[in-house]
């Protein structure tokens, strides 16, 4: 499978545009970590009212049971402060929730700034890169003999632009027919550049 181009300029392109790919997909996983850790922070009350309630609820329970030890009004002194520790509980489950909720939030908000501009630009970058794979793939299978550079002249001229046919043969067809090495290799070169491909030397026609 072919990866990168043989043409210079061409290869400088594709490897410049990976570079850029690699370049904007590391700057919107920085932003998106940026998001996540802006959103997080937001949840810190959150967190900070379940710590505060869960310590108030364990220091009413403990008080709570020396009091229930009371003789006769052990009971009634103990019933407060169990209602206290339940309602400091309910709200360190509270402040669980909401930080669990804003944690949540976080994370959908980093994936989404990181997956809409990374998949925008792998929309943009991938096609054009499994054409040319599979293009040059299959080309390069045919690249073996002269014929073959007949068949690759032959497509340039049912290919190319018409001025870049007329900077090689003012009537190229007739020089194809007529068997013109030059012609036909000048052409077959124009097409496999375009394909991302060189002919190998021994078959390069001057």
């Amino acid at each position: 499978m072919k990866v990168y181009s043989d043409v210079g300029t061409q290869r400088f392109r594709q490897v410049l545009g990976d570079l850029l790919l690699v370049g904007w997909v590391w700057l919107w996983v920085e932003a998106g970590l940026l998001v996540f850790r802006i959103t997080n922070a937001l949840g810190a009350p959150g967190r900070k009212a379940a710590e505060a309630g869960d310590g108030l609820a364990g220091d009413l329970r403990r008080l709570s049971e020396p009091m229930g030890k009371v003789p006769v009004v052990g009971d009634q002194l103990r019933s407060p402060v169990d209602g206290a520790a339940a309602a400091a509980g309910k709200l360190a489950e509270a402040g669980r929730d909401q930080a669990h909720a804003v944690e949540q939030l976080a994370y959908v908000l980093a994936a989404v700034t990181i997956a809409m501009p990374v998949l925008l630009a792998l929309l943009i970058w991938l096609p054009p890169r499994i054409r040319f794979s599979r293009r040059a793939t299959a080309a390069q299978k045919f690249i073996d003999s002269d014929a073959d550079l007949e068949l690759f002249a032959l497509r340039a001229m049912a290919n190319q632009p018409m001025h870049k046919l007329a900077k090689i043969s003012d009537d190229p067809v007739t020089a194809w027919r007529e068997g013109d090495t030059t012609v036909i290799g000048q052409l077959a070169g124009l097409e496999l550049r375009s394909t991302g491909l060189r002919a190998p030397a021994q078959l390069q026609v001057e």
